[in-house]
């Protein structure tokens, strides 16, 4: 009998083993069913309208399930993922994506450009960028990666001058002329419609600017363009999270004809298909 305990060890061990093989399993180890939903973390809008649009009308001939989970900052979803509370999210660009990884240590995969939210200068005092007062308060996001883009929306449209080849990493101290003598402030992305009370003009990411009823391709004085624009939203998974099945008919759905007539005839412009 002592001889046949190891042997019987052995054969459990592979019985295990191949039983581990038959499903997929995340860097943890756990083992998730094909069939489980996707959870996927989002920003209410566009993101979430994008994904319930998918789910309503897409997802259930596709043989995928969603679970979304919505979140109003851009710092949750990222924390979310990488703790294992989601399998996905869908909110950010790749300059605020390297960011994250560099400060975090996260270990992330970008899939596929979806859409683009063009970043917009409001105001509630003025008409115009020619209009802005002098040393007026313009807030930006307080965001490496959005402050740098809104400094380049304002230098595209000659509010302001960047030393040459301050790019997409652009900060203040990369303003070489200033004419109006505008004075810039920092806000967190989500509280940038509320400083419009109390600025001259504001820099608002689009996302923001829709939640709160403004239709950027008509109310921003100043809009990007969508044309080789770095700031394309994506999905985001875990390393080794774009062999998931779940994961890959998902992709295929965000980037479907059907997906970017939805994005075009629903926001009119106000965001903008990168497929």
């Amino acid at each position: 009998m002592r001889r046949t305990i190891p042997s019987l060890i052995a054969a459990a061990a592979l019985v295990l083993g191949l039983a581990a093989c038959g499903s997929d399993a995340d860097q943890t180890g756990t083992s998730t069913p094909a069939d489980a939903a996707l959870k996927v973390g989002v920003s209410p809008v566009p993101h979430g309208e994008i994904l319930t649009y998918i789910k309503d009308n897409l997802a259930e001939q596709a043989g995928l399930k969603l679970e979304i989970v919505e979140f109003t900052d851009y710092v949750q979803p990222n924390s979310a993922l990488a703790d294992g509370q989601l399998d996905a999210n869908y909110f950010q660009h790749i300059p605020y994506l390297d960011e994250e990884k560099a400060a975090k240590g996260y270990k992330f995969t970008a899939l596929k450009p979806v859409h683009i939210e063009p970043l917009g200068l409001y105001s509630k005092k003025v008409r115009s960028v020619a209009d802005l007062p002098e040393k007026g308060v313009v807030a930006i996001p307080n965001d490496p990666s959005n402050s740098g883009r809104a400094l380049n929306l304002l230098a595209q449209n000659g509010v302001i001058t960047l030393r040459d080849g301050a790019g997409v990493k652009a900060t203040q101290r990369d303003i070489v002329d200033n004419p109006k003598q505008l004075q810039f402030r920092e806000l967190e992305a989500a509280q940038l419609p509320r400083s419009l009370d109390d600025t001259a003009a504001s820099v608002i990411n689009g996302n923001y600017a829709i939640e709160t009823g403004l239709t950027p391709a008509t109310d921003a004085l100043a809009l990007e363009k969508g044309d080789d624009n770095p700031y394309a939203n994506l999905v985001v998974v875990r390393d080794g999270g774009d062999t998931d099945a779940r994961v890959q008919k998902l992709e295929e759905l965000l980037h479907s004809a059907e997906v970017k007539t939805f994005i075009e005839q629903k926001y009119q412009g106000s965001v903008l298909a990168a497929f």
